[in-house]
């Protein structure tokens, strides 16, 4: 099943988008802000990186773009799940390198149909 990553810096978030993603199978890892994302991108390889975009210590539009310059990660899809819905953010966030957009709050139901079309 696909590795996904998790990153959002509200305990109880992360959590849910977590257990929702596990409940349907797949193996997730979790991260409180960008810089940790990226720490934990470094020592494992992820199938979809799932990043809120307001965070402390780096926000998610700023690890997108690093991790855009990562060869392991050019190809790899990664999704904004955040408040954000102000169409500047968005276009800054598609021009960092992220694949699409959600909203919260997340419907999980569309949260699985959207991470399983994302992945193909």
């Amino acid at each position: 099943m696909a590795k996904i990553l998790a990153v959002d810096d509200s305990a109880s978030m992360r959590g849910m988008v977590a257990f929702t993603l596990r409940s349907a199978g797949y193996d997730v890892a979790e991260a409180d802000n960008g810089q940790a994302a990226l720490d934990t991108a470094a020592t494992s390889k992820f199938d979809l990186v799932l990043a809120d975009v307001n965070m402390p210590v780096m926000d998610g539009i700023s690890m997108v773009r690093e991790l855009r310059t990562r060869a392991e990660y050019k190809g790899v899809p990664i999704l904004m799940l955040t408040t954000e819905s102000n169409t500047d953010k968005k276009m800054e966030g598609k021009a960092a390198g992220a694949t699409g957009w959600l909203v919260k709050p997340f419907d999980p139901e569309q949260l699985l149909a959207t991470v399983k079309r994302v992945l193909g």
